[in-house]
């Protein structure tokens, strides 16, 4: 997974990430971890998506919804396995 920091201000962060999948994933996560705004954008289907936080601390705030996707991704893996 490649993450490029596009812009890095106090209350705003724009990430561009190679997976249109895990932006929208971050984008869940973001808004319900209390981002003022967490969108994305791709000015082209061939071009990487850049996702836009805006927050009191936009990179503590990423950091957190990673976590918490994280253990939710966890909790689910597990859950799949006690079904075999």
């Amino acid at each position: 997974m490649d993450i490029k920091i596009v812009k890095d201000e106090k209350k705003e962060l724009d990430v561009q990430v190679n997976s249109l999948t895990l932006v929208e994933l971050l984008r869940v996560y973001l808004n319900k971890e209390g981002a003022d705004v967490a969108a994305w954008k791709r000015e082209h289907p061939t071009k990487s998506p850049i996702l836009h936080i805006e927050a009191d601390n936009p990179k503590k705030l990423l950091q957190k919804a990673i976590t918490s996707a994280q253990k939710e991704l966890d909790s689910i893996l597990e859950e799949t396995k006690k079904l075999k």
